[in-house]
């Protein structure tokens, strides 16, 4: 299993954390676990002439790779689907994944300077953001997410683009232990999934030196914050939708400085939307077809603040 290989590798070479990781991800118990490893393994050796870090995370062009070498591919990398955040483009195949996450970045990447910053990103997915860090003057990004569906299309992409100085690693931001803090945290998306959001943020500030970065990025509402009565625009894991307001109130007693709301955006269909590597249900189905300014439950339609402060 080459692919396996070198994730585990890559892993077992980059830190203590990341080594701590193989023995637990050999023995989840997923079931499609064997079916996404085979299809980790499937991956064809292939050696890229380009790749690019831009809008779109892209390695190799179509000339690189045989006719059958590109149906490995393609059978490969639909077998890692839904692919939510992207996108990517792997040697001419495009992988349009569900979230279009060049917006976000664009909302982000002018109010940040991550120069020689070592990054943690909290609730990766996989690693698309990692990448954008790198190229915006990262020295290392170590994502943390506890899906290994999204840490096999990690290892899918790296087989390619390479693992050095972006990891996806299967852990939840509680199993983290204290170590050296970060430069930059970023917890994007990951909140308002919490059942005690103050606690995240509280959690954010552990992994923080003095001057360390917080981008913070949530889902937000006008008013008094939501607590959903069963599901939230189809979500059924949205414990509260916080006000700006609220994030301001956790962020200072977490020991952060300076916060700066830097952008609320309504999120649109053209952003989030269902694709043939995302088949499912996404934001149209959520939304109220007669008022789309509501959910389908009733409550507001998603909007998302983005937050920079310093520890």
């Amino acid at each position: 299993m080459n692919a396996l290989v070198d994730l585990y590798a890559a892993w077992h070479d980059a830190s203590p954390v990341a080594r701590a990781c193989i023995d637990p991800m050999r023995a989840h118990k997923h079931g499609d676990l064997p079916r996404w490893l085979a299809a980790l393994d499937s991956l064809p050796e292939a050696r890229p002439s380009s790749s690019s870090a831009a809008a779109v995370v892209s390695v190799g062009e179509a000339s690189d790779v045989t006719e059958h070498q590109r149906r490995r591919l393609v059978g490969a990398l639909r077998t890692l689907r839904p692919w939510r955040k992207g996108p990517f483009r792997l040697f001419g195949i495009d992988i349009d994944a569900e979230w279009r996450c060049e917006r976000k970045w664009a909302r982000i990447a002018p109010h940040v300077n991550l120069q020689g910053r070592r990054v943690l990103d909290v609730g990766c997915g996989n690693g698309y953001y990692g990448w954008r860090m790198l190229a915006a003057g990262a020295e290392s990004v170590t994502g943390i997410d506890p899906s290994p569906l999204f840490v096999l299309q990690h290892a899918a992409v790296s087989r390619y683009l390479g693992y050095a100085g972006n990891l996806v690693l299967p852990l939840r931001l509680e199993d983290l232990a204290p170590g050296e803090p970060f430069d930059a945290v970023f917890s994007m998306g990951v909140v308002y999934h919490r059942r005690d959001g103050a606690r995240h943020v509280r959690e954010l500030a552990e992994h923080a030196r003095e001057g360390t970065l917080l981008v913070l990025e949530s889902l937000v509402v006008d008013g008094a914050p939501l607590v959903p009565r069963g599901r939230y625009a189809r979500m059924r894991n949205v414990h509260m939708v916080p006000n700006v307001a609220t994030l301001l109130e956790w962020l200072e007693a977490a020991g952060f400085v300076d916060s700066v709301v830097v952008d609320i955006a309504a999120t649109t269909v053209e952003e989030q939307r269902t694709t043939a590597w995302m088949p499912f249900q996404s934001l149209a189905c959520a939304l109220d077809p007669e008022r789309p300014t509501r959910t389908v439950e009733g409550y507001p339609a998603p909007q998302r603040a983005i937050i920079m402060a310093r520890r």
